[in-house]
């Protein structure tokens, strides 16, 4: 635990911090509040919420909710936490609106490429071991019940929700301290962001847009872009964080689940705003799945706040859509 200062104790310092591990990453908080807080309680029930998130959705967790029902004997109804049904609702929403670009069951293919909990080994599949993952995923073919909160096992089925979870985690966070009386609040958990209310200083919560620092500062004219969190979320994707080459060839993480292979142009970074860390996080793989071009169009044809960096023989340029110019700081 980094947190070693409580609220009675340091009255100097009216912005504070808290940082853990989880979902084989960091996390932290931010926060301003009037009332005294004790930070190693706050920090406790953070960490218990994110664990809880990890408990239910972490495929590398043999134990977990979602490793549970990817065993699953055929035609078993599997009734999921209210977390992990949450999410697969979204899940699935996001993968309808972006037809089939973002998709849970992505599973095989992400193992048969090297990548994930099940990784295989690294380099390009043969056509069969593909074709065969390919069988197993599409996300219409997924049963879900909303209502009941269940999943149908139809055999071979293996939810994958690393894309999702990371942004829900926050979201679980920003309302536990909203609950506990914090007025305003940075959450951060793998690079996904929520801010909300205003520091002591009545201004709201800054970030910059994290995208490709070293290929940035090689591309004059591209401007570092700030955004302005104020009830809002932010997520970024993009090939240079999960890649690797083999046989002189690279290979991304971010896997087209339309056709089964590693998107080939795939932008060096993609940012979306959301109302929600978890839709942020979803649609920031989708976009990047689509590629520059067609994500753009998406994002725009659908009022998406995106931004995009596009490498091009002249270094990289930028396409946002005009619900992210909005989020601009001035």
């Amino acid at each position: 635990m980094n947190a070693t200062l409580s609220a009675s104790s340091a009255p100097t310092t009216p912005v504070q911090a808290l940082h853990g591990h989880t979902m084989g990453t960091t996390w932290s908080v931010r926060f301003h509040a009037r009332m005294r807080t004790d930070l190693h309680t706050l920090h406790d029930a953070v960490q218990a919420r994110l664990d809880r998130v990890v408990a239910e959705m972490s495929t590398w967790e043999p134990d977990s909710d979602i490793s549970r029902f990817n065993r699953a004997d055929a035609g078993t109804w599997c009734v999921l936490p209210g977390g992990f049904a949450t999410v697969l609702a979204a899940a699935l929403e996001v993968a309808a609106r972006s037809e089939g670009a973002f998709d849970p069951t992505i599973s095989p293919l992400v193992a048969a490429w090297g990548f994930g909990a099940h990784a295989h080994a690294r380099g390009r599949p043969s056509d069969t071991a593909l074709a065969q993952a390919r069988e197993r995923v599409g996300w219409k073919h997924l049963s879900f019940d909303p209502t009941a909160g269940r999943v149908l096992q139809h055999g071979g089925i293996t939810l994958d929700l690393s894309a999702i979870a990371k942004g829900y985690g926050v979201d679980v966070v920003v309302t536990l301290l909203r609950q506990r009386g914090i007025d305003a609040a940075l959450v951060e958990v793998g690079g996904e962001l929520y801010g909300y209310g205003r520091k002591p200083d009545g201004q709201p919560w800054r970030v910059l847009v994290e995208s490709s620092p070293d290929e940035e500062a090689d591309s004059e004219g591209l401007e570092p872009r700030v955004l302005r969190l104020d009830g809002i979320a932010v997520a970024t994707s993009g090939d240079r964080w999960h890649a690797y080459e083999h046989d002189g060839t690279r290979y991304s993480h971010t896997i087209d689940p339309r056709t089964g292979v590693p998107v080939n142009d795939v932008a060096a970074a993609v940012t979306v705003v959301a109302d929600t860390a978890m839709q942020a996080d979803a649609w920031a793989t989708a976009l990047t799945v689509m590629g520059t071009q067609a994500g753009h169009a998406h994002a725009a044809a659908l009022g998406l706040a995106a931004r995009f960096l596009e490498r091009t023989p002249e270094g990289l340029v930028e396409r946002a859509t005009a619900a992210f110019e909005r989020h601009l700081d001035a």
